[in-house]
């Protein structure tokens, strides 16, 4: 044999690692590593394509399946060759481009607010719009309000709630009419002043919340205690103007909700509607949407405006270490009926009384805590009780070689499974676009949060199977064919219980007792939500939130910032001891109650 001069020695070399090279980023793809894993082995990838070409003065083209071209082959085949050795270079190198392209470029441990922003986005939950502070709520996120407003609408009716709709317009008569109200959303409130290019008489105000729309109208209809209760709900938008740093889903100019408003004759009945509301938000945040919330009342530094007392639930976004009110259920007293005159005729005495009022909302607020409490880097993770999506069918090993014949088989068995498990009240599809690999699709279909993905190939039909990939934590599991719907709901099921479990771990390592500020101040920088004896008065709540901020920016563009009470636990985690002071500097007052702080949104 002759020995080859060492520069074409040299090539042969790097072609040869330039093979092998090629054939570990391709197995890492089909393994499904890590996205770090696969970078760096491209990168070895590119470096070699460089000393082959500095070597050569060409660029590397890849040889066919088994290896380096041998001599002697006509041009026709070099040709077919050489190009099919540029498609699997092309497979590749421009697969991780695409996933670069199409994925999360962001890390949610990383930044993030980028990463959040992509996840919206590129899972096709948002699209951006012209309007600072509003957003188009796409399908995938709509049908995630869907799931909720199904649950809750069904269970208020099952407490005698009915649903109505209130104009989007408040006249500035009656927004004005409860000042301590309007104080508090005056900011916020966003007024019409014309009419084309004609100013108008008076604004009218676009509803920030409705209470001074919707109580007016009480007054009429009010008037005998066989009136009573009035309970009413309507699922609507508002719109509250003011404010900087907007988020989508979290803090918006325009969002939807529920609003329900309550009159009663009977105090502790208006007391018990309150808590029944929450505990249903409760059940929203915990059975539907699979995250743990803490009950508590808020102080009276962060209560509704107007309102005797707020009760609320409070959830925790471990990625930011910062609390975030899920929902709030008011009892508003007498104070808005005594504003609108809203009384009725005791049946006994027959004196004019005014009613005992609630105030109760929920909002798209709900989507947001759910991408964030549960997403990670690969996109949306979705509980299966909000998945528009629960399953995804995707047929697997199509080739080339496959006749027609076996093609149509496995379509069809595939069909069979989706439409079974969708008779069975699963939401499923399957995927059966032929312009998209399966490797696509699967990142496609895990970037949306779909829970659960069934693979099927040739042989899955042959032994008559599938195989189920978790979207939660990436477990494969091979099920009978005959079994999958018992399997699949039962799958579902797990699925939705590991990320309550998951996120209540998360939430539970992060929330601390503490008694001492120094404490207070280092667990408040480690992004944890603290439970310290407070005293419950207002100046010592705002000299806390002052003197925690420091230097602390949790969010780019955004103020440094402090620790606010979130709520007072219902659940309190000891009795306030007689040696316990309060958690302010320099407070003597006796604390009342272990309350709940952090940084919030």
């Amino acid at each position: 044999m002759e020995k080859k001069s060492g520069a074409d020695g040299d090539a042969d070399a790097l072609s040869a690692k330039l093979t092998d090279q090629g054939n570990v980023v391709r197995d890492l793809k089909s393994k499904k590593a890590s996205k770090e894993e696969i970078d760096a082995q491209v990168k070895v990838l590119l470096d070699l394509k460089a000393q082959y070409k500095a070597a050569t003065g060409k660029d590397w083209q890849a040889a066919g399946a088994t290896g380096g071209s041998k001599p002697g082959k006509d041009k026709k085949g070099d040709g077919a060759k050489d190009k099919k050795g540029k498609a699997e270079e092309h497979d590749s190198e421009s697969k991780l481009k695409k996933q670069t392209r199409l994925g999360l470029e962001a890390r949610k441990e990383e930044d993030l607010s980028s990463w959040y922003s992509q996840v919206i986005t590129k899972s096709e939950l948002i699209e951006y719009y012209d309007v600072s502070g509003c957003y188009i709520l796409r399908p995938g996120a709509y049908h995630m309000w869907e799931r909720i407003t199904q649950f809750f609408d069904g269970e208020i009716k099952k407490l005698g709630v009915e649903n109505c709709y209130f104009p989007i317009f408040v006249s500035h008569a009656a927004l004005h009419k409860e000042a301590t109200h309007i104080a508090d959303f005056a900011p916020e409130v966003a007024w019409v002043t014309k009419s084309g290019g004609t100013e108008l008489a008076e604004p009218i105000a676009i509803r920030p919340t409705s209470e001074t729309a919707m109580y007016p109208a009480y007054a009429k209809w009010i008037k005998s205690h066989r009136d009573l209760p009035l309970k009413l709900n309507q699922w609507n938008n508002v719109v509250r103007w003011e404010f900087k740093n907007p988020q989508p889903f979290l803090r918006t100019r325009e969002f939807l909700w529920q609003e329900g408003h309550s009159a009663f004759a009977d105090m502790k009945e208006a007391h018990q509607e309150v808590y029944d509301i929450l505990e249903l938000y409760r059940r929203v945040y915990e059975e539907i949407l699979a995250i743990p919330v803490i009950r508590g009342r808020k102080t009276e530094k962060e209560k509704f405006a107007g309102a005797d007392f707020t009760t609320t639930v409070e959830a925790y976004i471990c990625a930011s270490g910062r609390g975030i009110q899920g929902a709030t259920s008011h009892h508003l007293g007498q104070n808005f009926s005594k504003m609108f005159e809203i009384v009725y005729e005791d049946p006994e005495t027959h004196e004019k009384k005014y009613v005992y009022q609630n105030s109760w909302g929920l909002t798209t607020r709900t989507i947001g805590v759910t991408v964030m409490v549960h997403g990670d880097n690969t996109g949306l993770i979705l509980p299966p009780r909000v998945a528009s999506t629960q399953v995804i069918v995707v047929p697997c090993g199509i080739t080339a070689n496959m006749t027609d014949a076996e093609r149509d088989e496995l379509i069809a068995k595939c069909r069979a499974v989706e439409e079974s498990l969708s008779s069975a009240d699963v939401r499923c599809r399957g995927d059966y676009r032929d312009n998209y690999s399966p490797g696509w699709k699967f990142n496609h279909w895990e970037l949306k949060g779909v829970p659960l993905r069934v693979e099927m190939g040739p042989r899955d039909v042959k032994n008559g199977q599938l195989v189920a990939i978790r979207r939660d934590n990436g477990e494969r599991v091979t099920i009978n064919i005959a079994d999958s719907v018992t399997r699949v709901k039962a799958l579902l099921e797990d699925i939705q219980s590991s990320l309550f479990n998951k996120a209540k771990k998360d939430r539970d390592e992060h929330l601390i007792v503490v008694k001492t500020w120094d404490k207070f101040l280092a667990a408040l920088d480690a992004r944890n939500i603290i439970l310290a004896p407070y005293c419950g008065e207002s100046k010592c709540e705002e000299k806390i939130k002052q003197d925690s901020a420091r230097d602390a920016v949790v969010e780019d563009g955004a103020p440094a910032m402090g620790a606010k009470s979130l709520c007072i636990p219902f659940d309190q985690p000891a009795e306030i001891q007689s040696s316990d002071h309060c958690i302010c500097p320099g407070c003597n007052g006796k604390p009342k109650y272990y309350t709940l702080f952090g940084r919030s949104y």
